[in-house]
């Protein structure tokens, strides 16, 4: 009798060690598809950034950070900033390196992003004076060893490390904010104190 009771024993602790594995491995696997689908979605993003369709960009951003931005200026920045032809930025490339864990807040879902993008302003038109003054702005914002000038081409070149942050209801349709380390105080107006620590 006591073998029999040690045998059902051992049965339950393996099919409660099995059911544990099983449950891990499926919130594993649901995990590890919320991420490709916000990497997948977010690279569609950039895209719209890198082919300028300006207004498509601006229909996948987050509708909240339209409460203390308007979304005509939005549009406006957006213009003047991949439509300039006084200094013409180009998107050349850009790569999603981390996707985070999407985190459920007030009935939302928020993961943070980290990506890198490699960035070409065109500064051919500009006097020297203006040219200096862009390039200190530039290594300002993104640090002296991401900016490199080339003469020959009248060019900044910028490799840039950036955090977007996704937030979905359903976990199937996200949009974005793209963070600015600048913008975190009027950030803290729509997202979660929890996930702006991690920016």
């Amino acid at each position: 009798m006591a073998f029999f009771i040690f045998l059902l024993k051992k049965i339950m602790k393996t099919k409660l060690l099995m059911s544990l594995f099983v449950l891990m491995s499926l919130l594993f696997s649901a995990q590890n598809t919320d991420q490709k689908m916000i990497s997948k979605s977010f690279s569609s993003f950039l895209e719209t950034l890198k082919s300028k369709d300006i207004d498509k960009a601006v229909d996948n951003i987050y509708p909240k950070f339209f409460t203390f931005f308007p979304k005509d200026q939005m549009k406006m920045i957006l213009n003047m900033t991949y439509n300039n032809p006084i200094m013409k930025v180009e998107i050349m490339n850009y790569k999603v390196t981390q996707v985070g864990s999407p985190e459920l807040i007030n009935g939302e879902y928020f993961s943070i992003v980290d990506y890198s993008t490699r960035i070409r302003c065109n500064a051919e038109g500009m006097q020297e004076e203006m040219r200096n003054k862009i390039k200190d702005v530039l290594v300002q914002k993104y640090g002296k060893g991401s900016v490199v000038y080339y003469p020959n081409e009248m060019a900044y070149y910028i490799n840039a490390k950036t955090k977007a942050c996704a937030i979905s209801k359903d976990r199937k349709n996200w949009k974005y904010i793209l963070v600015e380390r600048e913008m975190k105080q009027q950030l803290n107006k729509i997202l979660p104190k929890k996930i702006l620590d991690k920016i």
